[in-house]
């Protein structure tokens, strides 16, 4: 069993952007010393959901703060990003962290964003396997060409090369093909895009076991029919977000995120704006909130270990990225992330 952290860096009512980075490098720093596996970015823009706009950039700065724990984007937003510059991102942080970076991508939402970058909806409802496969052409090839609808340009040189790395942990998930990549999948039809290229999946933290189970199902039998071998069926490293809250009483866990969290969503799910004017239906934060305590390991150690253990038993899934600052303050969140290591992780080994 595999436990990392989902970063956010939220900014809750009353708070400013400083406060929740600051909260988002000091929950890191923690996940290190707690023993914990991995922690993952999230990207979004102009909302204050989340603001991490450069999930690359903050994984800059914590691999330069930490010395074992993996680093990894969920997600860097493709069509908000040249798949060259990101890949040459992915691959710089890769080769200078000694292989701790991987790399999630996905294709967002159909945001303002598309907008302000110049991807467009195209970008966003078409474009997206283009850019991954020009993505992964980049990490695993010597020169590459853009010979796709959106990207086209002559043969270059890859530079640095993503698989020239000499030096790494023992256990570093990366192959001589570069950083690991994973694509944040919400639909069959990313399931059989991730499928077909032997990529592992991040599944949202609003699915339960049921669903992620029949994902991982889907993804078996696509990567199966793309003739992937069943070793590469099987030893798939899929991720599963969720949320973490840890306390003594059995009850205490889900009134602290009852009350911080709401607040949250409501003022950050509403500040979304799509490009094309769509309509849009937004969750009721309070039921979301529930249904997320329901869900995950919010509650006693015992029960959260358990829930984690059920998880990994229906699903097959093994590694985990836990929103840890539902509380919305940093001293609750350290401690969080300090329980999570000392207090859930022995219960699961």
């Amino acid at each position: 069993m595999r436990i990392g952290t989902f970063v956010l860096a939220a900014q809750f009512p009353g708070q400013g952007p400083g406060e929740a980075l600051h909260r988002a490098v000091r929950s890191t720093e923690a996940a290190e010393e707690s023993g914990l596996d991995s922690v993952w970015l999230a990207e979004h823009h102009f909302v204050p959901y989340g603001v991490c706009p450069s999930a690359t950039t903050l994984a800059a700065l914590l691999l330069g703060r930490t010395r074992r724990i993996r680093v990894g984007t969920a997600v860097s937003v493709l069509p908000n990003h040249h798949p060259v510059a990101l890949a040459e991102q992915a691959a710089l942080l890769h080769l200078t962290s000694g292989g701790r970076f991987s790399l999630g991508v996905g294709r967002g939402g159909p945001w303002v964003d598309l907008e302000v970058f110049g991807g467009g909806l195209d970008a966003y409802e078409n474009g997206f396997p283009e850019a991954l496969d020009l993505v992964l052409d980049w990490l695993r090839e010597p020169r590459v060409a853009g010979r796709g609808e959106r990207f086209g340009f002559r043969e270059v040189a890859v530079v640095p090369r993503a698989d020239e790395l000499l030096v790494g942990p023992a256990d570093a998930e990366p192959g001589p093909s570069g950083p690991e990549v994973v694509v944040a999948c919400t639909s069959p039809k990313s399931v059989r895009l991730a499928a077909a290229r032997a990529l592992p999946m991040l599944l949202g933290m609003h699915c339960g076991d049921e669903e992620k189970a029949e994902m991982v199902a889907l993804w078996r039998t696509a990567a199966r029919e793309a003739g992937h071998p069943p070793e590469v069926v099987e030893g798939a490293a899929h991720v599963s977000a969720g949320v973490a809250q840890i306390a003594d009483g059995a009850g205490d866990a889900t009134e602290m995120l009852v009350k911080t969290m709401p607040g949250w969503l409501r003022q950050g799910l509403d500040a979304h704006v799509t490009v094309d004017g769509r309509h849009r239906v937004m969750r009721d934060p309070v039921a979301y909130t529930e249904l997320l305590c329901g869900l995950h390991p919010v509650g006693t150690p015992r029960l959260a270990a358990d829930r984690l253990a059920a998880t990994a038993e229906r699903t097959g899934i093994t590694r985990f990225a836990l929103l840890v600052e539902g509380s919305g303050d940093l001293a609750a969140t350290e401690e969080n992330v300090r329980r999570l290591g000392a207090d859930v992780l022995p219960l699961l080994t």
